[in-house]
């Protein structure tokens, strides 16, 4: 199983929180990225992204097909976002687009530590997978790609 996980790209301050909006900044994040990542995806790769509006923003630089399901959403938990793609037994390539600091302790729970929690930059990617199809073995991190890199 491939599991990228992408954080949302800069957005305003403000509340309520699930209606905060990209930045100039972030548009631009998320558009770099979507054009990174968009030739490197496996085919058929399920894109599931959090009800908020910085995630629907962030993806919709990728593509216009994609879940929303409030499981990724802002008060989750690494182990529902785990239990919702199904790792590491799903086939093929799953990308959530999701928030700190959810995304950083799936990070680290994938590779080893459940307990600690890795920072995950804005508009950022980690690609992680996993050969084994069972819990027994930490998965492996492939790449990890911030926008200011591209």
């Amino acid at each position: 199983m491939e599991l990228i996980l992408w954080r949302h790209a800069e957005a305003e301050d403000g509340v309520p929180d699930a209606s905060r909006r990209l930045t100039e900044k972030g548009m631009k994040q998320a558009q770099s990225m979507a054009q990174w990542l968009k030739p490197r995806l496996p085919k058929h790769t399920r894109i599931i992204v959090s009800p908020a509006k910085r995630t629907q923003q962030t993806v919709a630089a990728l593509c216009d097909t994609y879940e929303t399901l409030e499981e990724v959403g802002t008060s989750t938990t690494a182990d529902k976002v785990l239990a919702t793609v199904n790792w590491p037994y799903e086939e093929g390539a799953v990308i959530v687009v999701g928030h700190q600091p959810t995304l950083g302790q799936i990070a680290a729970a994938i590779l080893g530590n459940p307990y600690a929690s890795f920072s995950v930059k804005k508009g950022s990617i980690w690609w992680l997978s996993s050969k084994a199809k069972d819990l027994s073995s930490n998965g492996s991190l492939r790449l990890v790609m911030v926008p200011d890199m591209i």
